[in-house]
């Protein structure tokens, strides 16, 4: 029996849904998805098995114009998407008629691997402007196949997946066969409190945050945990802790509730947060927090 496996990378602007639809792949929450821009800051690997195949899915932040250290770190990802990839994704929303940076779509549009082109959340819209979307994409992307999806709503999710397959070259697999993410651990734990926080703070506060997990016992029953939030200014120090610590309590509760669910075991938080003053311009912080790789 012959086995395939490689390289699925997904890109497009922000907020098009390449998490959720990541997720609609792998069947687990890997990637934390709120409403806001720039919540995918690393490239993310989400594994799916079969008997005869390896799929690895890459989820890459979405395509920005850098403005400062750690945004530019954060397009070094989505370059590195490129180098790798044996099928490439390039996931737009319906209505949407260009990506934010022309020299990623000109390595789209010259790609010599298989490109399939989804447009994603069709549920918002109606046939007209479907069939708009459609024309225009294959005039601008003519090396694309199209398909019309909504990952939320996991429509054509598995009509793509069959694709991809189909598309996959032959090769044993790279990762073990029961390995779902290349991410360790304490990953998902500061994912799932950034995400959190990305959900319940305003303007600059979530893009000045960064999480880290200090100490992750695992005993037979129950998972303790110590993570720090990182913040750039003393004043972001007091808006996350907010009034008697109540906005931190409510972040705290949330992640530990997800945590459980993900990891199937009860889960002991605590949380604490610190000023890093412009960790996100510093190089020596950023390598750090896996970012400059």
């Amino acid at each position: 029996m012959t086995h395939k496996a490689g390289f699925v990378n997904i890109i497009g602007n922000p907020n098009v849904g390449k998490s959720t639809l990541m997720n609609a792949f792998v069947g687990e929450r890997l990637s934390i998805i709120t409403s806001k821009a720039q919540t995918t800051r690393h490239r993310i690997l989400g594994i799916v098995n079969g008997e005869d195949f390896q799929m690895i899915l890459s989820d890459t932040p979405g395509i920005i114009k850098p403005a400062y250290e750690l945004q530019e770190s954060m397009m070094g990802f989505v370059k590195s998407a490129f180098d790798d990839a044996d099928v490439l994704l390039y996931l737009v929303e319906l209505g949407e008629k260009e990506l934010k940076d022309d020299a990623f779509f000109q390595k789209i549009t010259s790609a010599k691997i298989p490109v399939l082109l989804l447009i994603n959340k069709i549920d918002k819209g109606n046939e007209e402007l479907l069939e708009a979307s459609l024309q225009l994409w294959q005039e601008k992307v003519p090396n694309a196949e199209i398909f019309a999806i909504s990952a939320l709503q996991n429509f054509g999710v598995a009509e793509v997946f069959t694709r991809i397959l189909e598309h996959l070259p032959e090769s044993p697999p790279f990762y073990p066969k029961d390995q779902l993410t290349d991410k360790p651990e304490r990953f998902f734990v500061n994912e799932t409190i950034r995400e959190k926080i990305l959900m319940h703070y305003k303007k600059e506060i979530p893009y000045s945050v960064e999480i880290e997990t200090e100490e992750f016992f695992e005993e037979e029953a129950i998972i303790r945990m110590r993570s720090v939030i990182m913040v750039e200014r003393e004043t972001q120090k007091g808006i996350i802790i907010g009034h008697k610590g109540a906005a931190l309590k409510r972040v705290g509760i949330e992640a530990r509730k997800d945590l459980e669910k993900f990891f199937g075991k009860q889960v002991h938080l605590e949380l604490y947060v610190k000023v890093n003053k412009n960790w996100r311009s510093d190089a020596r912080q950023l390598r750090r927090f896996g970012y400059n790789q």
